[in-house]
């Protein structure tokens, strides 16, 4: 089912019964914003293409792109897992007519003047485009690490309007943002685009997360691009990386070894592994080490017991992405001394993705990595093969000592 925004509700209620439903300054209009105003059509012609520049998908597999003369159709395939629902936007030109069959809150005037962000994830894509000045509000300072962001902050050029789940509508609603970029999960009682969207609001979903490669999740760069006409600067910023990143991958093939490693750590009773299909598998892979959980065909994470976890992994040589809590080996056995009998704990052999941490404590490997999976590669491929990475220091990384 494909929703135009108009029946959103109707859709989102076939999927659930449960039903969607301190001050500061308002940043002043930037010099970008009013280019933007600028690139307003003043004298519309049928027969012009107003998008000299198109985009061209090679890895993300959760949104299209159509182009007509003077407006784009996006279609969201796979908003969250197992979705019933896909989502359609109709971005026109400033300054030209909008086409028939599209209900008012789905159509997007692009490029796109003021854009909140409700995910710390959308900030270095939007810096990569050039259009961070036009970001007004963001979700929860103390998750920032975007460097022009933290700038903002303390200029107080930007407003912090809650977290993705609960965010502060009256405040959004006195921006008035042309955009604001959101995610869903399929669960209403986590979900605010919709209680966006009844407020009169343009929301973008993002589904970067559903990709099940990195360099899938990091192509939605592009999806971004769209609503700000783009196109061309996330081509010349995807393609470079993406080169860089199969580049390191066939370096990575010439090791002579493939170390084991696992991932996660138990969190009350549960242990979230990366599933051998998942985007973190994959990165593993490309690496050149051998997954524990490699011949799995889960896209997600499967939820194990600690024993499930320890019968399959207590040999293996890494253990990565553990608890964002461990500063030392020692952390790791206190909070749970089950973790002593690990070969990685007894070898030193923990990585975790905690070498840069914002001011207030936000992780900028998750901020920043999905659009940067080249640089998380290097990391693993120099902890996994120091050889083949010599003169080259971590980055996302680091080995709790």
């Amino acid at each position: 089912m494909t929703l135009r925004f108009g029946p959103v509700w109707t859709a989102i209620a076939l999927v659930s019964a449960t039903a969607l439903v301190s001050c500061q300054p308002k940043p002043s209009v930037t010099q970008s914003q009013l280019a933007a105003r600028s690139d307003c059509v003043e004298k519309y012609d049928a027969n012009t293409d107003y998008f000299p520049n198109k985009t061209t998908l090679q890895e993300a597999k959760g949104f299209t792109v159509e182009y007509h003369k003077h407006y784009k159709i996006i279609t969201v395939t796979r908003p969250w897992r197992d979705a019933k629902v896909q989502f359609k936007y109709a971005l026109v030109q400033c300054g030209t007519p909008t086409p028939e069959g599209f209900q008012a809150d789905q159509v997007v005037q692009v490029p796109v003047r003021s854009v909140v962000a409700l995910s710390t994830t959308h900030l270095v894509q939007l810096e990569k485009l050039g259009v961070i000045d036009r970001l007004v509000a963001v979700n929860d300072f103390k998750n920032i690490t975007t460097i022009a962001v933290l700038d903002k902050i303390k200029r107080n050029q930007i407003v912090d309007v809650g977290n993705n789940s609960a965010p502060n509508i009256e405040k959004i609603l006195s921006l008035s943002p042309d955009l604001i970029t959101s995610y869903g999960t399929g669960n209403p009682q986590v979900d605010s685009y919709g209680k966006l969207l009844e407020a009169g609001l343009k929301v973008g979903i993002v589904s970067e997360y559903m990709e099940s490669t990195p360099l899938g999740r990091a192509e939605w760069i592009k999806f971004l691009a769209l609503f700000f006409n783009r196109e061309a600067e996330a081509e010349r910023q995807f393609g470079p990386m993406a080169d860089r990143y199969r580049s390191i991958a066939a370096r990575a093939k010439l090791a002579k070894s493939r170390p084991t490693v696992f991932a996660g750590f138990s969190s009350k009773g549960t242990w979230y592994v990366p599933g051998g299909d998942s985007y973190v598998a994959k990165l593993l892979a490309d690496a050149g080490s051998a997954y524990i959980w490699a011949d799995d065909r889960t896209s997600g994470s499967l939820n194990l017991s600690f024993e499930q976890v320890y019968d399959r992994s207590r040999q293996a040589e890494y253990w990565v992405n553990g608890s964002q809590n461990w500063k030392t080996r020692s952390d790791v056995t206190q909070d749970d001394a089950r973790y002593a009998g690990f070969l990685a704990v007894k070898t030193g052999n923990l990585y975790s993705p905690t070498a840069r941490m914002g001011p207030e404590g936000g992780n900028e490997y998750w901020a920043s990595g999905t659009a940067n999976p080249d640089v998380v590669l290097e990391d693993l491929v120099k902890m996994f093969h120091p050889e083949l990475m010599s003169d080259r220091k971590f980055y996302y990384y680091q080995q709790l000592p």
